[in-house]
């Protein structure tokens, strides 16, 4: 029982955000692509393959971040306790993990098209060289939400086989929206970061962040508002995207105090609540 519940603090999996904001642009993607005039079983069931995918390749981001940041891990106040980090768990356990959940991902993997496939496998490196990121620019926000949002375009290539201006369009979006709010996030750590020498987005706009975060998030609005004309949506989309619009000014930027660590975790935990908000529109 103590290894399965060090196993459930390595993988996060008793803190569900993480996961669900990997899913969310998967969801995006295949809802935009899906013809739903067509069998709503393959929509529900593909719903399901990327969801399962989140839960184990976040689990596996989750044990690689650890290994490779372990040294720094123990000097962050937030992270020292981790499992590895503390070695409670060892760095060899923990691979042996982290390829299990990457093998049993790509069996769910293996039920998509064979592009979907390729593209996917192409994302690899960049996703688990992420957690480097941070060491040598100030912009591992970025790169965060250049493999976060990989699943976006993976949703619509599992329907269409191709790839068009839409999902392009709503991916660079999407990779916004994950720059503003790990910046947000990034605060609860800004102390600690800058004495061991680590590199943020939240150290770098840390005089006067605001700024930066609504220009991330009208980038976002602007890329859902582009994504309705070219797929031709309703007018009740664009009234929806009001919704959107509310949840990111009064539950986020203003709410956003940059000196108080558990009002940032709480804006970052609301991006679920918008991801939901933007699955149903």
């Amino acid at each position: 029982m103590n290894q399965l519940n060090l196993f459930a603090e390595l993988t996060r999996l008793k803190k569900p955000i993480g996961y669900m904001l990997l899913f969310w642009p998967c969801s995006w993607g295949l809802t935009v692509a899906y013809d739903f005039s067509s069998d709503l079983n393959v929509y529900f069931f593909y719903l399901l393959l990327f969801f399962l995918g989140a839960v184990l390749m976040r689990s596996a981001g989750c044990i690689v971040n650890d290994i490779l940041d372990r040294k720094f891990d123990k000097k962050v106040f937030r992270t020292k306790n981790r499992p590895i980090t503390s070695g409670k768990i060892s760095v060899k356990l923990g691979i042996f993990y982290s390829v299990l959940l990457c093998f049993i991902a790509f069996l769910i993997l293996i039920n998509f098209n064979s592009f979907t496939i390729v593209i996917a496998l192409a994302s690899m490196p960049l996703a688990f060289s992420y957690p480097l990121m941070k060491r040598y620019t100030y912009w591992p926000q970025l790169f965060l939400g250049i493999t976060f949002n990989y699943g976006l375009i993976l949703g619509w290539t599992s329907i269409n086989n191709d790839i068009n201006l839409t999902p392009i369009i709503f991916y660079f979006g999407a990779i916004f929206w994950t720059l503003g709010y790990d910046t947000i996030y990034g605060f609860q750590d800004i102390k600690d970061d800058e004495i061991i020498g680590l590199k943020s987005t939240s150290i770098k706009f840390k005089s006067n962040p605001i700024i930066f975060l609504y220009l991330c998030y009208i980038i976002f609005i602007s890329s859902l508002i582009l994504v309705g004309f070219l797929e031709e949506f309703s007018k009740l989309y664009f009234i929806s995207l009001i919704m959107i619009v509310l949840q990111m000014y009064y539950f986020q930027l203003k709410k956003f105090r940059k000196d108080s660590p558990s009002e940032c975790l709480n804006i970052f935990k609301s991006n679920n609540f918008l991801g939901t908000l933007v699955f149903l529109i």
